[in-house]
């Protein structure tokens, strides 16, 4: 048996591997050089190109680009029309900004347990969850699956709420074959760098309705609009806008849309390379009795950004800290997603309490996320499995 570092014995690496990783190559640095060198460093035609390719590649029929993925939550949330006194229903193993839109819009986050296997919202709970002030339901794609879209849209329909699903994990998904962005009233992309595709910094909006679409448009640029259909006082004056509605600087810059845009080139590729180290780490993994793997649903054919390692803490000799800990030792620098959102202390500032969802809570205790990028070598996949069965045989009761 051999020993872990942690404890004396050799590491199986000498680099260490983060848990994801941006990719870039030269393509991304010419696209933002030459951006660099343009007229128009915001407010330009990339952006533009870039809402019209991801509508290509969701299947939408509308799409603003925004700064950032928690931008795009919040004017998500403000379209929806949420406001205070409201409720709004969502996932605790998540990104604390699916919840906190809710807040930034006067509302109040509920939340709903998860599924213990594949560890996305339980459509059970969200029924459970509604009272006569929900308004919303902001559905997750915990690690890039989809959740159970045809269950939570039913339901959003039998009681009349905004359907908003976090795809923040999830570009590149299909759910029943159709592409994630056209499947919820609004949909919305984080593009942080260690997600399939990143703009260093970015989101996006996607919706099928042209109503939720203005309000977006006016929502992410201030509120300010050229439109005179929007307008109070509309005029000919060419130099004239009008503020219409309250609204943030939440643009997109021409920068960022020239990265996504080249990143955007190569999503077939990323996918697949993710979907053959998912396959690898899932043959080797799910013969082990100490660790439970993620189960995907038939619908969901997923681009997976995060892969979590499960521990049945019952059958080890070591405690979910000790194991995050002889990983490092190893060599790779593990993270764990999520903290429940309410778990935090601001939440119990607001009165929120263990307890809540225990399903969320024991996936908690026993998670953590192993390296998966694209560039990940064959050789670095072997030495996570090789790392991650080292320690298991040592650690097994």
């Amino acid at each position: 048996m051999e020993k872990p570092a942690i404890c004396g014995g050799t590491p199986v690496r000498s680099t260490p591997l983060a848990y994801g990783h941006q990719y870039i190559d030269d393509e991304d640095i010419r696209a933002v050089t030459e951006t660099l060198q343009s007229e128009c460093l915001t407010c330009g035609p990339r952006t533009r190109e870039l809402e019209s390719m991801l509508c290509r590649i969701t299947g939408a029929k509308y799409c603003v680009a925004v700064s950032n993925g928690t931008a795009a939550l919040h004017i998500a949330a403000l379209a929806a029309g949420i406001g205070p006194g409201d409720e709004v229903i969502t996932s605790p193993i998540t990104f604390a900004a699916s919840a906190n839109c809710a807040l930034y819009c006067g509302a109040k986050p509920v939340f709903a347990d998860i599924r213990p296997d594949t560890y996305n919202i339980d459509p059970a709970s969200i029924r459970a969850c509604i009272t006569p002030r929900t308004k919303a339901v902001v559905a997750v794609d915990f690690t890039g699956q989809a959740v159970e879209l045809d269950e939570i849209r039913a339901i959003c329909r039998e009681h009349r709420l905004t359907l908003i699903e976090d795809a923040a994990h999830s570009i590149g998904t299909r759910y029943k074959g159709q592409p994630i962005g056209s499947l919820a009233d609004m949909t919305t992309f984080s593009f942080h760098p260690v997600k399939t595709v990143t703009a260093g910094e970015g989101g996006a909006v996607t919706t099928d309705s042209r109503e939720l679409y203005d309000k977006l448009v006016l929502l992410h640029a201030h509120g300010i609009t050229r439109d005179r259909s929007q307008m109070v006082h509309p005029t000919d004056d060419p130099w004239y806008n009008e503020q219409a509605a309250f609204g943030f600087n939440y643009r997109m810059t021409e920068i960022q849309a020239a990265l996504l845009l080249s990143q955007l080139n190569k999503l077939e590729r990323f996918s697949r390379r993710r979907k053959e180290i998912v396959a690898r780490y899932d043959a080797a993994f799910s013969r082990i009795p100490q660790l439970q793997v993620q189960r995907e649903i038939p619908a969901s054919d997923t681009t997976r950004h995060l892969y979590i390692l499960r521990l049945r803490s019952e059958m080890l000799r070591c405690t979910r800290r000790e194991f995050f800990d002889a990983l490092g030792a190893e060599g790779i620098h593990s993270q764990v997603h999520y903290l429940p959102v309410y778990w935090h202390s601001y939440y119990e500032s607001l009165g929120y309490e263990k307890g809540l969802c225990p399903q969320a809570e024991r996936y908690y205790r026993e998670a953590m996320s192993l390296p998966l990028y694209y560039s990940l070598t064959d050789r670095d996949v072997e030495d996570v499995i090789h790392i991650v069965e080292k320690l298991i045989n040592y650690y097994a009761k």
